[in-house]
């Protein structure tokens, strides 16, 4: 048995049971609420209503069978873990967080003048001792390659996320952008700097219907993020379904991770019209898709490898 650090303390890997692995629980920076909360009239945001809101909804995942959830709301996101701690406190779940930094350019300002290891120094902090004062660790690292590519602050970050993985041995998931094929930089710089292929998930891969291209990166043997079903916006669930079948045929299913990139809230969709129709959901999988693979001949076992064994592999190493 190997441990996997979560807000409540570390659990056996074998516990971790059914796992969504890539949901955010709330997203609400602090600067946001600070200054544009009434911007649109009435609050959107109000703590207590929020806190009981993501409970009820982790609850209703949990009753469905979930029994873990990672969360890669890294800084940059509005990350706060005593929030989420408030959250875990009311359901019975794992919840695994982050460290790490979400930028795609630049530095956000309380890291921008700060080197790779002074970075690292904070990073392996928060998974070896906890964030702040609060004794939670992070389970994982998080960055991100978008469609810029590896330009701006980016190989600063990629140094600091790499040496902290390294030094530690935990496991990294890299946001990418799949249209623009980013995740060949991030595994390239990645795995240049030190990091194994099979501690790397590749966030957002299943937003291509390239077959090739997603054999590529399941044959360097990082674990494939199918973490956007019910998001049709970057690819609807009928063509995520199937391209994830072959690829399923062909025995990639160890390295594949279903999820949805859900979250309880989300403040940049707050009085936002492109996205008035998003209804994030953590029981989309469980409801819609798992019904639907079974129906294309998808074995128990073939599923508990993608909502079980997949992530505790690439969580507990």
């Amino acid at each position: 048995m190997a441990e996997v650090q979560t807000v409540r303390g570390p659990v056996d890997d074998g516990a971790l049971g059914r796992t969504l692995p890539h949901e955010h629980i709330l997203m609400g920076g602090a600067e946001g609420i600070a200054n544009f909360n009434h911007a649109w009239g009435e609050p959107w945001w109000d703590e207590e209503v929020r806190i009981a809101d993501a409970a009820a909804k982790l609850q209703a995942a949990v009753d469905a069978g979930i029994s873990t959830v990672v969360d890669p709301t890294a800084f940059g996101l509005g990350r706060d873990v005593r929030r989420i701690r408030r959250v875990n406190e009311q359901v019975d779940v794992n919840i695994v967080v982050c460290t790490g930094v979400y930028a795609f350019l630049e530095l956000p300002g309380f890291f921008k003048y700060r080197s790779a290891p002074q970075l690292a120094e904070l990073f392996v902090r928060e998974l070896r001792e906890g964030i702040d004062d609060t004794g939670i660790r992070a389970g994982f690292l998080k960055c991100a390659v978008e469609a810029h590519g590896i330009a701006g602050d980016l190989p600063l970050i990629l140094d600091a996320i790499a040496a902290a993985a390294v030094e530690t041995g935990a496991p990294v998931m890299v946001h990418t952008n799949a249209p623009a094929r980013t995740s060949h930089l991030a595994l390239a710089a990645l795995t240049a700097r030190g990091v194994e292929p099979s501690r790397i998930v590749v966030a957002h891969a299943g937003d291509s219907n390239d077959l090739d291209y997603l054999r590529l990166l399941a044959g360097t043997g990082a674990f494939l993020g199918y973490d956007r079903f019910n998001i049709p916006h970057f690819n609807p669930d009928e063509r995520r379904i199937a391209t994830l079948l072959p690829l399923l045929a062909e025995g990639y299913g160890d390295r594949i991770h279903l999820s949805h990139d859900a979250a309880a809230f989300f403040d940049f969709m707050s009085g936002n019209p492109l996205f008035a129709e998003e209804r994030p959901d953590y029981l989309h999988i469980t409801e819609k898709v798992l019904p639907r693979l079974r129906d294309e001949g998808v074995t128990e076992e073939q599923i508990d490898q993608l909502m079980i064994e997949s992530p505790r592999r690439w969580l507990a190493g």
